[in-house]
């Protein structure tokens, strides 16, 4: 059995559904896709690279194994799940309890499995004197009531917010957890004058051209172009710069878990994958490409 899976069960509404349910399953009891011979993986582009890179080297040791890979951000992997057209959903976000439902209404029970984690810096241009923020000033920098860096202790410069765009789950992740400091009852939301970028990348270059700028980026992407900040969490004073051991030691406030899905229990190829994705040699992957791998 894989380890580390969680079923993500909600109860049907009806016999009906669950009728149609098992007939789906039965029909395609490998993947809506691996019938035809190749594994179809595709979600958040925050996991992107690290999927491509765990394809390759999975498919040189099984070259009877093809494996398809995109991105598009996890909304799109989620609802390609949804609608049984992958046989891996990758997501930077947990799926939400409505998009299990419309899941089930279409006879697809999803599986989670946690296949790496990562933290979310902060980033902001090299010549910028802030280097530290509170987890309530980053909050209060992308809600627009902090507008220029004087107020958190930089220089006399307007501050540029930078965000990933609303079907990635790193944008559902920091709107939720950084924006709305947890706080499940909040709804407050990214100051209107948030440029949204398509890509990680995309938020690297900009901040990096741009000496007004603040964004948020996954740890696998962040490069010596920008300088990261660190970071305290609520009510601490101990600012934390993010790293595979503040991750892992809970230290820094900015974490999550990476996840992939599959539409029911993974059978055959899938479940082979699967179990190679949580090996060590695949968790090396994890740590070379930036990443934080799972204990």
């Amino acid at each position: 059995m894989i380890p580390r899976r969680r079923l993500a069960i909600l109860l049907l509404p009806s016999l009906l559904l669950m009728a149609t349910a098992c007939a789906l399953q039965s029909s395609s009891a490998d993947g809506p896709a691996t019938s035809q011979g190749t594994i179809e993986n595709k979600g958040s582009d925050t996991m992107v690279n690290l999927a491509l890179a765990w394809a390759e080297a999975y498919q040189l040791e099984n070259p009877a194994v093809r494996l398809s890979v995109t991105g598009g951000g996890s909304g799109t992997g989620i609802a390609s799940l949804i609608n049984g057209t992958v046989d891996l959903a990758n997501a930077s976000r947990r799926i939400k309890p409505e998009e299990i439902s419309q899941a089930q209404v279409n006879g697809v029970q999803p599986v989670e499995f946690v296949v790496a984690q990562d933290a979310i810096a902060i980033v902001v241009h090299r010549d910028n004197p802030v280097d530290r923020l509170t987890l309530e000033q980053i909050s209060a920098i992308y809600q627009g009531l902090y507008n220029n860096w004087s107020e958190v202790g930089g220089e006399d410069r307007p501050i540029v917010r930078l965000s990933r765009e609303t079907n990635s789950g790193t944008h559902v992740y920091f709107l939720e957890e950084v924006l709305r400091l947890g706080d499940s009852e909040s709804r407050v939301l990214f100051s209107r004058d948030t440029l949204l970028l398509p890509s990680s990348e995309g938020i690297t270059a900009e901040v990096h051209q741009n000496p007004n700028a603040i964004g948020y980026d996954g740890l696998g992407y962040v490069t010596d172009a920008v300088k990261v900040v660190a970071v305290a969490d609520q009510g601490s004073e101990d600012y934390v710069l993010p790293s595979a051991e503040s991750v892992n030691n809970q230290t820094y406030p900015i974490a999550r878990d990476l996840y992939m899905y599959t539409p029911g229990d993974p059978q055959g190829q899938v479940a082979a994958y699967l179990d190679w994705i949580l090996s060590p040699p695949a968790q090396q992957i994890v740590v070379d490409l930036g990443f934080v791998p799972i204990q």
